[in-house]
């Protein structure tokens, strides 16, 4: 009886090892889109300075890294903080009918003085072609992505109206892009929406 004890012991640790991820193997967060796009853009990056890597592109390659180490420690979501004064159209985890569509996120509505709790993953806001955004370029409705591990504050600076992102180098997502819905709609519109209930981690 004490040899079969044994030997079901050593036959269940057998299984274990060959069934369980070894402690060793590849942590999930390689799988994770953002950090696989933050990975290759720092070596694309280093790979284009070709030797002596100039400031500003050093600066960058810094924030890449911030970026990738976010993702590293764990923080597999974006939060979003509206102080435009007004609703704020965000991106967030898809639904079944949204992914059905084409599209990997929706739009949710973020109330003005509104952040999204932890764990709620905000991946970016929407902006209407009749919003002006300090220091972008644009002349149709876009969306700005943000990579999980950042904190994307929103403000409307009162002297010139126009909208200020925390980001010093915004990724423009434009109309198009398969995974992103982007819908020609006035800010007028985007005001007259409810602001969603936001609760930690319900669209993860």
């Amino acid at each position: 009886m004490k040899l079969f004890k044994i030997v079901l012991a050593v036959a269940v640790l057998f299984v274990n090892l060959l069934v369980a991820q070894p402690s060793w193997a590849d942590p999930s967060y390689k799988e994770n889109p953002d950090y696989i796009e933050v990975t290759k853009t720092i070596k694309e990056l280093r790979n284009n300075a070709e030797g002596n890597i100039p400031a500003n592109v050093q600066r960058q390659i810094d924030e890449l890294e911030f970026q990738k180490a976010a993702i590293e420690s764990g923080t597999a979501w974006g939060q979003c903080r509206n102080e435009t004064g007004a609703n704020l159209a965000i991106y967030g985890t898809g639904s079944e009918e949204s992914e059905e569509s084409g599209s990997a996120n929706q739009l949710y509505f973020l109330g003005n003085g509104q952040t999204t709790p932890d764990q709620w993953d905000c991946q970016g806001i929407y902006l209407p072609s009749d919003v002006k955004v300090a220091s972008l370029d644009k002349s149709s409705a876009v969306a700005i992505k943000i990579m999980d591990g950042t904190q994307l504050l929103v403000k409307k600076n009162p002297d010139t109206s126009e909208l200020e992102l925390n980001l010093p180098n915004p990724k423009v997502v434009k109309p198009g892009d398969k995974d992103w819905f982007i819908p020609n709609v006035s800010q007028a519109f985007v005001e007259t929406r409810i602001p969603n209930t936001f609760t930690g981690g319900d669209n993860g």
